[in-house]
């Protein structure tokens, strides 16, 4: 297990400032927003600060356009061809993969019971889209991560048995899923246990204790989170997604640390 920490957490006049802070703080990896990355200037600029550093790109968060799930034709080829830019720089960074939100908030298909309820169609429409998104990420060398969320930020995956059921129906080596604590703390009845049975498809964890900062600054039960990860051999990037209560400088160092001698 390394951690990584998301580039946007961190202030700097460039990436080279923020990725030297990045390392110094402790991280072995960055997360990086995708929209920046679509922007040739920042791409650029992105691979500079990183070459001749031990520091990897975990993984792409997102920043895509459209909408895999919208109701328009239009928002979710969109999303598909941004998202093929960003597996293609994924490929290119040697990032663990894309982080794909398939939709968030209520469903924008319609509900066409009793042929089929609109989430019977948003499931049957998202596996098709990863397989054809799961092939480029195959040709680009990353993969497509799945990430669920908690019900108040979507309908549609909540929960890690929900993500592998769409894993399996794609059944191919690229498409795979996240876990992130602070969903896992609101959506799982039991954290290892979930994470024990999505074992096959993990590729990726986002750290954020129960009350969305920093791991320490709630009562998530990390411990029992890591040692689940480590029983199924978890052995990528956990990267923070999270607030910053207090001076970077100092609340980074120390959380580096307080995961440090968490993780078994």
């Amino acid at each position: 297990m390394k951690l990584a920490c998301q580039d946007s957490m961190v202030s700097g006049k460039d990436f080279n400032e923020k990725f030297d802070k990045i390392e110094q703080y402790g991280f072995e990896g960055v997360e990086l927003w995708g929209a920046q990355l679509l922007d040739e200037e920042k791409l650029s600029a992105v691979e500079k600060a990183l070459h001749g550093r031990s520091l990897k790109v975990s993984t792409i968060c997102a920043g895509y356009r459209g909408c895999l799930l919208d109701s328009e034709r239009a928002q979710r080829e969109l999303a598909v061809a941004d998202m093929k830019n960003l597996l293609d720089i994924g490929g290119e960074l040697d990032a663990v993969g894309l982080i794909t939100v398939p939709i968030f908030g209520p469903a924008r298909i319609p509900d066409l019971s009793p042929m089929a309820s609109a989430i019977e169609v948003e499931l049957n429409l998202l596996v098709d889209l990863c397989k054809e998104l799961g092939e480029h990420a195959a040709n680009a060398g990353t993969l497509v991560l799945l990430e669920p969320l908690n019900r108040y930020e979507t309908h549609l995956l909540n929960r890690l048995e929900q993500g592998r059921e769409v894993c399996a129906r794609v059944s191919m080596p690229s498409v795979k899923m996240m876990g992130d604590f602070f969903h896992m703390n609101i959506e799982e009845t039991d954290v290892p246990a979930a994470i024990a049975e999505a074992k096959d498809h993990l590729r990726h964890i986002h750290l954020a204790d129960s009350t969305r900062l920093l791991p320490g600054y709630g009562h998530t039960d990390f411990a029992a989170g890591f040692d689940a990860l480590k029983k199924i051999g978890y052995e990528w990037f956990m990267s923070l997604e999270c607030g910053i209560p207090g001076k970077q400088e100092e609340e980074l160092p120390r959380c580096v640390e307080y995961l440090n001698e968490l993780i078994p």
